[in-house]
């Protein structure tokens, strides 16, 4: 997708970062048009194929959260390969000295398959994807913390703390834009009231943005397996977040057959009551900041990710905002 943060390279800049690991014999590169923040190239070379991925310029203005996105996703990454059975790529080679390019960027494996959002399922084998991917959001939620928070930016002591300190940060990210957020402020002050209910929450490692756009179908030995890739937007916080991507235009309190699936495959079962439907709204609240923040800083109104955020964000808002009023 288009978008104001994507970095281009040019192919002798491409064949100078493969020097680094070695790899001199480029024989292919394809600039990816998947994602909405990074580039992405395709890269063949000696024989095999490999992801270069590149974060925004560093004079690019980015929001207060995406300060060095780029570790938090490779931090991930790590994470759920040596503590759960989610597969995501491998990463042959990372870079944040930005002595290259005025940018950092990694090397990953490039995994053969097609995006879950472009893949054609019947019935059957679309139940079976859904299915293994709430078992794989067990898995990450398994991974607990006693901190909450962004890895790269200020860890909290529980989730009320910080939530407000990460609504804040979009609130001044917006006014940089120069522009405001109503909905933002009265996002903290329903913060405020439900603090108690904010406060008593698990931490646990919440992927926030485990859409079908990002999740590779797999096939090996005639099924699907589901591959993980973009968890930069992950953090220590509530696993109720991850739900939202899952069924995004229901309540959680009717997204019964899932939460019947997710219950079956954990021992921390989801019994939702009034405070979980609280939090949620909570988390449709911040996504729904986030996608308002970031088309000030992404797109304009020439862009289709201008309206989807305008459009998804109000939606959202209001989702949340009818739960918390009462």
């Amino acid at each position: 997708m288009k978008s104001k943060s994507k970095n281009h390279l040019d192919n002798l800049t491409i064949k100078k970062i493969f020097e680094k690991i070695s790899v001199t014999e480029i024989n292919g590169i394809n600039k990816l048009s998947e994602g909405e923040y990074n580039t992405l190239y395709e890269i063949a070379a000696d024989g095999k194929s490999y992801m270069l991925k590149v974060a925004p310029s560093c004079d690019f203005k980015h929001l207060t959260y995406e300060n060095d996105m780029m570790k938090s996703e490779i931090f991930w990454y790590d994470k759920m390969r040596k503590e759960t059975q989610i597969p995501v790529p491998e990463v042959y080679f990372t870079d944040f000295t930005k002595t290259v390019i005025p940018a950092d960027y990694f090397i990953m494996e490039k995994i053969d398959g097609a995006l879950k959002s472009k893949t054609r399922f019947t019935k059957e084998e679309k139940e079976q994807a859904n299915t293994q991917l709430i078992k794989q959001l067990v898995d990450l939620h398994s991974i607990r913390n006693d901190k909450f928070g962004y890895v790269q930016g200020t860890l909290f002591d529980n989730w009320y703390d910080a939530y407000t300190h990460i609504v804040k940060g979009h609130i001044g990210d917006i006014k940089r834009a120069g522009k405001k957020s109503k909905n933002a402020e009265l996002i903290l002050s329903y913060a405020e009231r439900y603090k108690d209910i904010l406060t008593d929450v698990q931490s646990c490692a919440v992927n926030t943005d485990c859409w079908d756009t990002n999740i590779i179908c797999k096939k090996e030995n005639s099924e699907t397996k589901l591959v993980w890739i973009d968890p930069e937007r992950s953090m220590w916080g509530d696993r109720l977040f991850d739900f939202i991507c899952l069924d995004p235009m229901t309540p959680i309190e009717n997204q019964k057959d899932i939460i019947n699936t997710y219950n079956a495959y954990t021992d921390d079962k989801l019994i939702v009551g009034k405070n979980e439907v609280i939090r949620y709204a909570f988390c449709l609240a911040l996504l729904a900041l986030v996608m308002d923040a970031e088309k000030h800083y992404r797109y304009t109104p020439l862009h289709y990710g201008w309206w989807r955020n305008v459009i998804s964000s109000k939606m959202f808002y209001e989702n949340a905002f009818k739960v918390l009023k009462k």
